[in-house]
This record gives C-alpha cells, sequence and structure tokens, in this order.
C-alpha cells in the first residue's frame, strides 16, 4: 500500500524520533522506517505506550510535562526528526508535573491545551521546532502506511452508498473548523451520528446500539463510515486511521462500508483489515484527496 513520498522525506536524518503514543501504531511507524534503512529511537510516554512492545526498539522513557527532559534526550539520541504517533487520553493541566523547561514555556503550553488534539500537537511541535527539532509526518517517514485511492476491498460501494459517503464528506468538511471529530455516520442520507471526543469506536458503538433500539430503521448493510481530517487540519498530526478494529465496529453497527482520504488516512495492518473487510461483504475505498 504505498504512496509518495513527500520532498521532506529525501531529507529525513537517520536516527528518527518516534514520540510514541498508544496503540500499534508507533511500532507500524518503527518497523518501516527501519525497513528503509532508518534508525528509529522510540520516546514512548509513560502510561499511554506498550512497555513490553517497545523493548524491542533502543527507547528511552518520556513523560507528558516533561519538555526540557524529552528535549535533552532527543539531542542525546542524535534525533533532529522527530514524529508523534500513537493514541494518549489529554490529560488536565493539573495532573501533570513540569520540568523546569516547560516552566519557561508555560504560556505556550497553556496555548497549546486550548482546542482539539491536533491543536495540542502543532502546538508541543511548534514548541521543539523552535528549539531546533523537525517535526514530521506519516507522509514523510512511512507513506506505506498511508491508504492508496480506490478501492482495496472486493466489495464496491452502491449508487447509494456513493450519496452518503458524499453526504458524509460535506459534513466532515462543514465540522472541520469546529475541530468536533474526524468522522460521521450517513445512511440512506440521514446524518445519523458523528465522531466526538469518545472517537470511532465508541461512535460505531453508538450506532450499533441504536440499531437495537430501532432508533435506526434502515436495513443492515446500508450506511457508510466517512473519515476525513480535519479542514485546516497539520496533516503531520492526528491523521484519521482505519484497521482490522474499524472493519469490526462497522459489521458490528450494520453498514455497508467505510471511505478515507486517500494519503490522508493511515491504514493499520492493512493486509488483515482487507481479509476482514472481504470476509464480511465490507467495502473499503479511499477518496482522491
Amino acid at each position: 500500500m504505498a504512496a509518495g513520498m513527500t520532498s521532506a522525506a529525501a531529507e529525513i536524518s537517520s536516527p528518527v524520533g518516534v514520540v510514541a503514543g498508544g496503540g500499534a501504531m508507533p511500532f507500524a511507524v518503527a518497523e518501516s522506517l527501519a525497513a528503509r534503512g532508518i534508525t528509529p529511537v522510540l520516546f514512548p510516554l509513560r502510561g499511554a505506550c506498550d512497555p513490553a512492545r517497545v523493548e524491542k526498539f533502543r527507547h528511552r522513557w518520556i513523560s507528558v510535562g516533561q519538555l526540557g527532559r524529552a528535549m535533552r534526550l532527543f539531542r542525546e539520541e542524535g534525533c533532529r526528526d522527530l514524529i508523534f504517533i500513537g493514541t494518549l487520553v489529554r490529560p488536565s493541566l493539573s495532573e501533570i508535573r513540569f520540568d523546569v523547561k516547560t516552566l519557561r514555556l508555560l504560556g505556550n503550553v497553556i496555548r497549546a491545551f486550548r482546542g482539539g488534539d491536533d491543536h495540542l500537537l502543532s502546538g508541543v511541535g511548534r514548541i521543539l521546532e523552535q528549539d531546533g527539532f523537525r517535526m514530521v509526518g506519516i507522509k514523510d517517514v512511512a507513506p506505506d502506511l498511508l491508504m492508496p485511492e480506490g478501492c482495496i476491498s472486493r466489495a464496491w460501494p452502491s449508487d447509494t452508498g456513493k450519496t452518503d459517503i458524499e453526504r458524509g464528506r460535506a459534513v466532515l468538511t462543514a465540522l472541520g473548523p469546529f475541530d468536533i471529530g474526524q468522522a460521521a455516520v450517513v445512511i440512506d442520507g440521514h446524518v445519523v451520528a458523528v465522531e466526538d471526543i469518545e472517537g470511532t469506536d465508541a461512535l460505531l458503538a453508538r450506532v450499533a446500539r441504536l440499531r437495537e433500539e430501532g432508533r435506526i430503521r434502515a436495513a443492515m448493510g446500508r450506511g457508510v463510515l466517512v473519515k476525513a481530517p480535519k479542514s485546516g487540519q497539520d496533516l503531520r498530526f492526528d491523521l484519521p486511521t482505519i484497521g482490522p478494529r474499524t472493519i469490526e465496529g462497522v459489521a458490528k453497527a450494520g453498514l455497508a462500508g467505510i471511505a478515507v482520504i486517500a494519503g490522508n488516512t493511515i491504514a493499520a495492518e492493512p493486509q488483515a483489515m482487507i481479509a476482514l473487510a472481504d470476509a464480511k461483504y465490507l467495502f473499503v475505498i479511499g477518496l482522491p484527496a
């Protein structure tokens, strides 16, 4: 599942620092880098990253709020280029223990915390770039993990499904400036649910529950999950992600498939995802950006 490398990718310097949150994606990024001869150094976030899986890689543990220590470790490991990847439950400011460097930058840190996750990550990224580091994205370091354009499953969307996709994409475009979410479910032209702070898995579980309660009367196998980055989003941070777990959620929600933006969506465990989609007769399609 290849995608074109960016101009920034040609300038990537080894090693690359992978600031690792939860989930499988930090390790997929590290493996993609290693496969291309670039050394990954993981900086796993305490309380988020899997401590067992991180042992496979060169790594240095860091904590939220410890910017000074993190910067020192980045430099000790020779990492100029950094990528943020993985899930993280945002702590409140009162829960964070700041080091001296972070306290000196507290005004910038507080501004970064105001807004959604993309705003937080881009704000922290700007702080790091002012200190001489360079923030890069999946397109730069692991383009093979991005969704390609076109249908990657055996099933294809019906004409009704295509209309639902268009409606979902229009809704996400309209909601983007409000930093609400990156996904919507549309069934037979009706927007039945929009992603909130709980994420896509919870969105799909909510749709499944609405079906069970009789609130959604459309037949099973109709409707689409549409995912897209927020308008104006810095595409180095917090890209939409789909994977086998998304397929399971879509199937339980009784939908027909998934539509995402090609080149701007991470496809986790793509072969397993495609096999599961085919087994459940669901479509997975990458839309032109």
